[in-house]
């Protein structure tokens, strides 16, 4: 079954996920550790962190090349997964 999504998406393609939590240390290392066993080649340089304004808070942001939808619903269900993450995009 082809959904919309997979209509409007070409793979491989370019994809950034962001997930936010609170702003511990290791948050950043954490969201890497669960991205990567469905990203083969992630590379360190594809992450990026914004802390919130008042600290609290950190997003990070992990770009790759994904390869498929399968690929993209496994990293989400691996990340939402996760108690110390609040939200994912």
């Amino acid at each position: 079954m082809t959904s919309r999504t997979d209509e409007v998406m070409e793979f491989p393609c370019s994809f950034a996920i962001k997930a936010m939590g609170l702003a511990e240390d290791d948050f950043d290392a954490l969201v890497v550790s669960l991205v990567k066993p469905h990203v083969a080649d992630l590379d360190e340089a594809a992450v990026s962190t914004k802390p919130s304004a008042a600290g609290k808070y950190i997003s990070v942001t992990v770009t790759f090349v994904a390869q498929s939808r399968e690929q993209l619903d496994n990293i989400y269900r691996s990340v939402t997964a996760h108690d110390r993450v609040l939200m994912a995009l």
